[in-house]
């Protein structure tokens, strides 16, 4: 049996077949808080890491380095493991009222 990484979970690799149901918790992941690399990470392992690399036509150790923290990946890279899923990159709008890093940064300075 080829061995598997600690958060592989034969049950959830099954519901982590539809795409639809992995956007909707990716998507969900990130609204919370979580950052998209770490998000995409747990999820590709719970998966399976070869059977996800197959899927992307990427080898497996270039999959496993891109959703490694310690790694920054390309947005193209990026772009790569999110299209199985229907997903991309994109901008959004910050709602009015929002304090951001940004905001809290220039309040420091002044």
């Amino acid at each position: 049996m080829a061995r598997r990484s600690k958060e592989y979970d034969e049950e959830k690799a099954a519901d982590l077949e539809d795409p639809v149901f992995v956007r909707e918790s990716l998507m969900t992941a990130v609204a919370g808080g979580s950052v998209l690399q770490e998000a995409l990470g747990e999820l590709i392992r719970t998966m399976g890491v070869k059977e996800f690399s197959e899927k992307v036509g990427m080898p497996s150790p270039n999959v496993l380095r891109a959703i490694d923290p310690k790694h920054n990946p390309t947005l193209q890279t990026l772009e790569r493991l999110l299209r199985p899923f229907g997903l991309r990159i994109g901008l959004a709008e910050l709602r009015k009222g929002s304090k951001g890093r940004a905001s809290k940064q220039r309040r420091k300075s002044r």
